[in-house]
């Protein structure tokens, strides 16, 4: 089986955004995602909703959850991938600079409207000047919380201003009050990247670099491995055994599984948590540095829709995505199970009109206006093998034991210079 680093490298809505009235007869396409039963409902209904409004077009819908990458690579590498695949940030610049996606660029507002885009959404899906990828919505990284269980146990609920110390007392509080040896506050965030990169930020560092390099030094590194090291042996976070079950999706995570209360995770994924959880989850930011610090938070793409160089009705491919991310319809099938509607007027409309999940995580991106700060640097070509699999192993090896947060510092550099170079 090829790594992933290897083988990249070898009916009014319908007339707002201009869907012609015929198409080519039973013209068939695919359209391949990720993600859980709900996300395969809400996809699913949008993709009934296009071809009842384009007449003669016809999708088949393929989804994955924890295998969606290893069947694109390998479709990829045999030139057979559907004609609209999803991308996510640290695999989309890879996907892109290698000649997996196709340059959207023609269809820029031609057939792809953009003019209610939030501003500098469409920065998002470029790559190196070309656009190869829309985003479907934006998204920051939050804090799933069940407040009822943190409440019961007479301990604090994080706020905005709550430090990564206060979380760790948090953290041990809940642990010393919860009565039971297999449930803890939260999952070992120290193989989770995305919360890496916002603590970096909230320290002036960065995950990389401008020019494809690592933006961390060593006693970064040692520091943050210390932290969760120390957590850990405390009860603050799960067992190794447990967080090794851990795949990175909804589903696999310690708060799935009824081993925490707390999971890191994307502001789109509130609804996937909920439907899992026994109980109601809420959403608020990831700890900080210190109480008046940076939030080390930014606006992303929660998912992007690419399409494939080799379709053979790519036109077709670039009306549905733009029916996915311009139409009200599809927009309320949506919700914000992939985050916040890149298109503010659905955006708003969603926000008034929908469920209270919705709303919920709405608020939550809008009250982080004045807290984000820039869009990282592009993602450089081995920033997946470096996130997925290095951080995630050398991580799991200090949860283990079997190095110590000084030996994974080093290990951490060592490896990303493998990867990077310099």
């Amino acid at each position: 089986m090829l790594r992933r680093r290897e083988f990249i490298a070898s009916a009014i809505a319908a007339a707002l955004i201009d869907i012609p009235a015929a198409l080519a007869a039973d013209e068939s396409l695919r359209v391949f995602w990720w993600g859980n039963p709900d996300r395969a409902k809400r996809t699913g209904e949008v993709i009934k909703q296009f071809e009842a409004a384009a007449p003669g077009a016809k999708f088949t819908g393929q989804v994955a959850t924890s295998d969606y990458w290893v069947k694109l690579s390998t479709m990829v590498a045999g030139r057979n991938v559907p004609d609209v695949f999803a991308l996510e940030p640290v695999t989309f610049a890879d996907y892109s600079r290698r000649g997996a996606t196709l340059d959207l660029t023609p269809f820029r507002d031609s057939i792809i409207k953009s003019t209610d885009f939030a501003s500098g959404a469409l920065d998002l899906g470029t790559v190196d000047g070309k656009l190869t990828g829309i985003p479907t919505s934006l998204n920051a990284a939050a804090l799933i919380v069940d407040k009822a269980a943190l409440e019961k146990a007479g301990v604090p609920v994080p706020a905005a201003s709550t430090t990564w110390e206060q979380f760790k007392t948090i953290c041990t509080d809940f642990k010393k009050a919860a009565g039971s040896a297999s449930l803890f506050a939260v999952g070992n965030g120290a193989r989770y990247s995305f919360v890496f990169e916002v603590w970096l930020r909230q320290r002036g560092k960065t995950l990389f670099t401008q020019d494809g390099q690592l933006g961390f030094q060593e006693a970064d590194a040692i520091e943050w491995f210390d932290y969760w090291d120390q957590l850990a042996k405390a009860g603050g976070c799960v067992t190794a055994d447990i967080q090794a079950l851990d795949k990175g999706n909804i589903e696999t995570n310690p708060i799935a599984s009824g081993n925490a209360v707390m999971a890191f995770a994307y502001s789109n994924q509130l609804a996937g948590y909920g439907a899992l959880a026994k109980s109601e989850m809420s959403i608020g930011s990831l700890p900080v540095q210190e109480a008046s610090g940076p939030s080390g938070l930014f606006y992303r793409p929660s998912t992007l829709w690419s399409i494939s160089p080799w379709s053979k009705s790519p036109e077709t491919a670039a009306k549905f995505i733009n029916f996915f991310v311009n139409d009200t319809n599809a927009g309320h099938a949506l919700g914000t199970e992939r985050g916040v509607p890149v298109n503010a007027k659905i955006q708003g409309d969603v926000a008034a009109t929908g469920d209270k999940v919705s709303k919920q995580t709405i608020d939550y991106i809008v009250s982080l206006k004045d807290r984000v700060g820039p869009y990282p640097p592009a993602i450089p070509i081995g920033a997946a093998e470096f996130s997925q699999q290095v951080l995630t192993a050398t991580a799991d090896s200090v949860a283990f034991e079997q190095i110590t947060p000084s030996d994974a510092g080093k290990q951490l550099m060592s490896e990303g210079k493998r990867i990077f170079g310099g």
